[in-house]
């Protein structure tokens, strides 16, 4: 199971004294560990430049979200959430020609539900910018893929057009959680709660007022995919996600009809594909030959 300590650890001046010492000390044990220590010095400048309380102001006059949920609902199931990413930390440059606009605009035209736009600069090339620019150019209701472990970033996402917020389980308490799926209800969005092991799930269901969640098929220690992970999972807790009329997403790994196939017998409504779209030079066509089984 993977930690994440949310920032990074303090020294003792025993320690600091120990030069040898302090790189080892200080070294994320992860990639994921690594962006939320990152993501606390990215927040904290953020807040310097346009503090929370101006930007919950701007939410008072920015558009009524989308539904985001009913878009993954409506047949033919699974929906598919197009992913507009430029890079990975595992897989470096996925799309050098990269227009945000364009790839968002080829995704609706494709038949696309949604649209998931990566906000993270340091570690995807992705940008708060890109939300905004997409926004104004789809009329698909948006998810904002960010790292969030404050408020801050989720009235953001909000100012910015998003209509779904990811919350990230692995980097969040069940305290933060509640207190996050809270906030992005009360303005009008809805959380992607995205889990990656069966204890992740389990947290996640003995919690009220969740209603969409996201099996991520990457393991987090070795960015390997597996979509057997949807399906052992879903296997495990489908009767209660069924009885509480959770809508389930399945995410990465997702590369041919097949696969598509595979995880909507497994139970899902949804899908999140990015890389294996984002490579392709036409991504339009690249859609639509990856639902063509879906009817």
């Amino acid at each position: 199971m993977v930690s994440i300590r949310r920032t990074r650890p303090y020294l003792s001046p025993q320690i600091r004294r120990l030069g040898y010492q302090l790189e080892l000390a200080t070294q994320p044990q992860h990639i994921l560990e690594e962006i939320v220590w990152a993501k606390e010095t990215e927040v904290q400048g953020l807040r310097e430049h346009l503090p929370l309380h101006e930007l919950q102001k701007q939410v008072l006059s920015a558009p009524v979200p989308q539904d985001f949920l009913g878009a993954l609902q409506a047949p033919p199931q699974p929906g598919l959430i197009g992913e507009v990413k430029k890079a990975s930390p595992s897989k470096g440059i996925i799309r050098a020609d990269f227009d945000p606009v364009a790839i968002a605009q080829s995704y609706e035209k494709a038949g696309a539900r949604c649209i998931s736009v990566l906000t993270d600069a340091q570690f995807f090339q992705g940008s708060w910018d890109y939300l905004s620019q997409i926004r104004q150019a789809v009329s698909l209701p948006l998810l904002c893929k960010e790292f969030i472990i404050y408020p801050y970033q989720i009235y953001l996402a909000r100012c910015r057009g998003a209509s779904a917020v990811l919350l990230i389980a692995a980097i969040l308490s069940d305290q933060d959680l509640h207190y996050f799926n809270r906030i992005i209800h009360a303005l009008g969005m809805v959380a992607l709660v995205e889990v990656h092991t069966l204890g992740e799930l389990a947290r996640v269901l003995g919690m009220a007022g969740v209603n969409l969640i996201g099996i991520n098929n990457r393991n987090l220690e070795n960015f390997t995919t597996d979509l057997s992970t949807t399906e052992s999972l879903l296997a495990q807790k489908f009767p209660e996600i069924q009885k509480r009329g959770i809508v389930m997403v399945s995410e990465s790994g997702i590369h041919t009809p097949e696969d598509v196939m595979r995880v909507k017998k497994a139970g899902v409504q949804g899908i999140l594909v990015g890389e294996s779209l984002m490579k392709q030079a036409d991504i339009e066509l690249a859609v639509q030959n990856l639902l063509r089984e879906v009817k």
